[in-house]
């Protein structure tokens, strides 16, 4: 059986298919840019030029297909909201793309999708006892995604895995979804590269900031990095509070910086409520841009 999935992102959109019956065999991958600054029934047509030309290329077309989403579809609209993607908040995605393809559509955020795709083809292979897995997304943004028993869990508003809106750091920077010090004004890269400017009055890249870091001598890379890892292991030990899950998996660009999987892990132990004891694997993802559109077409 294949397996059909669209990743929709900001710039592109891409379509991947896999053949469940040959261990998930990547059948076709093909690309097109998204042009969102043309409006949202211009991306619907982007979609389906990209499904129509990947379906001569295979020679069949999807009886079914899955997305992967910036927001999420409101369960009791059915309207698009919380997208980046602007022109989708407030359209009736999924009924529309049903209208559109004739075949049944279903939608999760980008960062569920992560989630799933890791937990079935990625890191949770390793790890087949992991009844929970939670999809970490760390980059200019700070999401999530939590699946349990191998099924994506949207929750009642939706909403189900955003970590990245909790209140992290009382009296914090204000974020675009009204709150202050959530934790992606906290530990994500650009609000990093925000506190360093701020310390030092010089503008840097986290890159940049994180070489500084290793090689000694910068006291305000110092206190960005260890801020990192300081609020790092507090919102983590929230997650595993509420979830134990049996994996997190931390995919974005900040969850490339090494320190997290050791003095980051290290910092988890000062806020769990486990006696300090924190053994649950937190790795990075195998499956790199991957994911995404693997994901949705394992919806």
């Amino acid at each position: 059986m294949k397996l059909w999935g669209i990743d929709l992102g900001g710039t592109k959109i891409e379509c991947a298919v896999l053949d469940s019956d040959n261990d998930m065999r990547v059948v076709a991958r093909k690309r097109l840019p998204t042009e969102s600054a043309k409006g949202y029934d211009h991306i619907l047509s982007q979609i389906k030029r990209l499904i129509d030309s990947v379906a001569e290329e295979v020679g069949e077309r999807p009886v079914k297909i899955g997305f992967a989403t910036p927001g999420v579809s409101e369960p009791d609209t059915n309207l698009m909201k919380n997208s980046n993607t602007t022109c989708l908040n407030g359209k009736p995605m999924q009924q529309d793309l049903t209208d559109l393809l004739g075949i049944p559509v279903k939608l999760a955020n980008d960062a569920n999708s992560f989630a799933l795709s890791e937990a079935l083809m990625g890191a949770g292979k390793d790890y087949p006892d992991a009844e929970v897995v939670f999809g970490v997304i760390m980059g200019t943004g700070v999401g999530g995604g939590l699946v349990v028993n191998k099924k994506i869990i949207g929750g009642h508003h939706g909403i189900g895995g955003e970590w990245g809106h909790n209140i992290l750091e009382e009296n914090g920077e204000s974020c675009y979804c009204g709150k202050s010090g959530c934790v992606e004004q906290v530990i994500a890269g650009p609000a990093l590269e925000r506190f360093y400017e701020q310390q030092s009055g010089e503008k840097l890249s986290l890159k940049t900031i994180l070489e500084q870091y290793h090689e000694g001598g910068n006291v305000h890379a110092t206190a960005t990095i260890d801020r990192l890892l300081e609020y790092y292991g507090r919102a983590i030990s929230t997650l595993i509070n509420v979830l134990d899950p049996g994996l997190i998996v931390i995919g974005g660009g900040v969850g490339n910086i090494d320190l997290l999987y050791g003095e980051g892990y290290e910092r988890i132990k000062k806020y769990i409520f486990n006696n300090r004891v924190v053994t649950t694997p937190i790795l990075k993802p195998k499956l790199g841009d991957s994911a995404g559109v693997f994901g949705a077409a394992l919806l």
